[in-house]
């Protein structure tokens, strides 16, 4: 049981943290407040409100408890489901990407005549003065107070493509949360599986349901634990602030230990992070996708190197236009098939649930709705088709055809599908696609698959939302569905949950706007925000100058990474000793692997160890330990992300 105070509370403090994130993350350029599927300012909230309630409980409320260990979770799951809208999960390149193709139009370029006429005119604000003043900010904005900048906002030029892209945004989180909700069962209940991000806040609000959050947070093994980072961000922090006093590496660069040509030249670039947080992740993780993680992301860098021995040297030429992320190579490419065989992978394990599903939708029969659902599967299966088809009449109606739009859509959320897993899954508080959505249907079918203004509609719409999955939705709200399992109160938490959505994105587009008219886009941190936007145009301006067909390499790559992964699959399933999982080859070429391979080796190691030497009672004892890792790391974020604010710059625990 939960009362309404927690989830008005969760929503409140997710509001205000909305609310605060473009400011701290884009001006002060401080310690991102999200920053990934663990965010930070909500979890230091917990810990604080954790210890607050264990307090109160013990020398002001004997009986009565404030808030119970559930309603603090929920309360939690609330923060982590909004706080990624206000930064990456929508708001900072939003603003940038719906005015770039008149703002950043040059001579040279041509973008007046060959991209702005191809942006539906209700995706922008008509008027120019509109968008000059978002990038230069109003006259005289940096003296006065955000409630004048907010009232001197021109709100009717904005109101258009607001409502707009609103309907969008609204649209596609219904879609998530009705697949979140289909597959809520399949994943918590049926295949019961792991989610290491949600371990530590579990057993700390446990702790305190059980009255033992004063001996959580005393545990021995835990305060060892949170010594390693405080120890270390100390010393590093000061060291910011002071660069006379020398800092401790945290990053160690192993290329120029190997050469730069030959069977070792994948790992001229291999880089070392330390990051204790993530190493208590990794030790939370199942042993087996652990080890998958650093060992494919090695052999990744060998398949490059194996590829120079044989004379293969392929031009990275190769790859064409492609709008992925961090895509630099035709072999990473592989993701594109392999990201389509999981899925099926993960449609096949489903298969029985969803055949369920389907029957009582289409026959109306009333089934109830499992512990881990907020509502029917049944009515998850009508409200997904039907945010699908209203999405696919909204592209429609903005100009790009049927079945291209029916396609891109469903390409969308197939990655977010998979994506999902991935990450709760895995672990993993930090992940990058590797190949975009549209990449894959450009290789397959050419760019003449769309029509021009077809095109650059994808284009911006998958940068919206579909590209950069740092703080993307569906992830937390598949966590927020794990949390709410033992609630009852069903209907409380998705009202709750559908109110905190659409108010976050008021609220986050509100603080941006806000921000970028007191100081002026163009004076913020946003080179990279500025730079992949603008890359988007150019890339689409290739497209139209130089219409592509289909790719034959990225074509092969993809075969190749599909076989992979139907082998792979194949003896997971088959084989209960194989040892590597699935899910690891998606990550092979992931950017956030490149930061993560050497905590999930050192994770995986030290559960490997305990396990075989000590027995579950060790893995227990020593779990506390790794809990300490991650309880500090996240702890010495969020007290340098509150001096960040009062010293104008922030020392950086978390990458960025």
């Amino acid at each position: 049981m939960i009362r309404a105070r927690c989830v008005v509370l969760g929503i409140v403090l997710g509001l205000v943290i909305c609310a605060v994130t473009p400011f701290n993350n884009m001006y002060l350029a401080a310690t991102p407040l999200g920053g990934g599927h663990f965010p930070l300012a909500p979890f230091f909230i917990l810990i604080l409100a954790t210890l607050a309630a264990a307090l109160a409980s013990r020398l002001v409320f004997r009986r009565k408890t404030m808030l119970t260990g559930l309603e603090l979770l929920v309360s939690w799951g609330f923060m982590v489901v909004v706080s990624g809208i206000a930064y990456t999960g929508l708001a900072r390149t939003f603003f940038i990407n719906v005015t770039a193709s008149t703002h950043f139009a040059t001579v040279g370029n041509r973008w007046k005549e060959i991209v702005a006429p191809l942006v539906p005119p209700a995706w922008m604000p008509s008027d120019a003065s509109a968008v000059e003043t978002l990038y230069n900010g109003l006259e005289g904005g940096y003296r006065l107070g955000w409630l004048d900048v907010l009232a001197k906002i021109p709100w009717a030029a904005w109101a258009g493509p607001l409502a707009a892209w609103g309907v969008f945004i609204l649209l596609c989180s219904l879609v998530m949360v009705c697949l979140v909700n289909l597959f809520s069962r399949q994943w918590i209940s049926n295949e019961r599986m792991n989610f290491p991000l949600l371990r530590v806040p579990t057993h700390m609000t446990e702790a305190y349901d059980q009255g033992q959050a004063f001996g959580f947070f005393t545990d021995r093994y835990l305060l060892l634990g949170v010594c390693v980072p405080v120890f270390l961000h100390t010393i590093n922090g000061i060291g910011f602030y002071d660069p006379a006093v020398p800092q401790i590496p945290t990053l160690f660069l192993l290329g120029p230990y190997f050469p730069t040509t030959g069977f070792f030249s994948g790992f001229s670039k291999l880089r070392l992070y330390f990051y204790p947080a993530f190493i208590g992740f990794a030790y939370l993780t199942a042993r087996q996708i652990s080890l998958s993680f650093w060992v494919f992301y090695l052999l990744g860098g060998l398949l490059f190197g194996l590829f120079e021995v044989f004379g293969y040297q392929i031009p990275s030429s190769a790859l064409g236009v492609t709008f992925g992320p961090t895509l630099t190579r035709p072999e990473e490419t592989q993701m594109i098939g392999a990201y389509g065989v999981f899925f099926l992978f993960i449609i096949w394990l489903a298969r029985q649930h969803l055949f369920t599903a389907a029957r009582d939708a289409v026959t109306f029969r009333r089934a109830p709705a499992a512990e881990s659902e907020w509502f029917s599967a049944a009515l998850s299966f009508w409200g997904f088709l039907s945010g699908l088809a209203l999405l696919t009449a909204w592209c429609v109606y903005f100009g790009m055809s049927l079945v291209p739009a029916l396609l891109l859509l469903g390409i969308f959320f197939v990655i977010m599908l998979v994506a999902t897993r991935i990450i709760c899954q895995g672990g993993l508080a930090y992940f990058t696609l590797t190949a975009a959505p549209t990449d894959g249907l450009l290789a397959f079918f050419g760019s003449g698959f769309f029509s021009n203004i077809g095109l650059m509609m994808a284009a911006i719409m998958q940068k919206v939302l579909f590209v950069d999955l740092r703080e993307s939705l569906m992830p937390s709200l598949m966590h927020f569905s794990k949390v709410g399992e033992n609630v009852r109160q069903k209907r409380l938490l998705l009202g709750g949950l559908a109110v905190a959505l659409v108010l976050a994105v008021a609220v986050s587009f509100a603080a941006m706007l806000a921000l970028c008219h007191k100081f002026g886009l163009r004076d913020l941190q946003v080179d990279w925000e500025t730079q992949t936007t603008v890359g988007v145009y150019e890339n689409v301006q290739r497209l139209l100058e130089a219409p592509s067909g289909p790719n034959e390499w990225i074509i092969g790559f993809a075969v190749a990474g599909a076989v992979v992964m139907f082998v792979l699959v194949a003896c997971y399933q088959r084989f209960y000793w194989w040892p590597i999982h699935p899910v690891g080859y998606l990550t092979m070429y992931s950017s956030a692997m490149r930061i993560l391979w050497f905590s999930f080796l050192i994770g995986w190691m030290c559960n490997q160890l305990t396990l075989r030497y000590g027995g579950v009672a060790l893995f227990r004892r020593v779990r506390m330990l790794f809990v300490g890792l991650i309880i500090g790391d996240f702890l010495m974020g969020g007290i340098y992300a509150v001096i960040g604010v009062y010293a104008g710059q922030s020392y950086l625990v978390l990458p960025n």
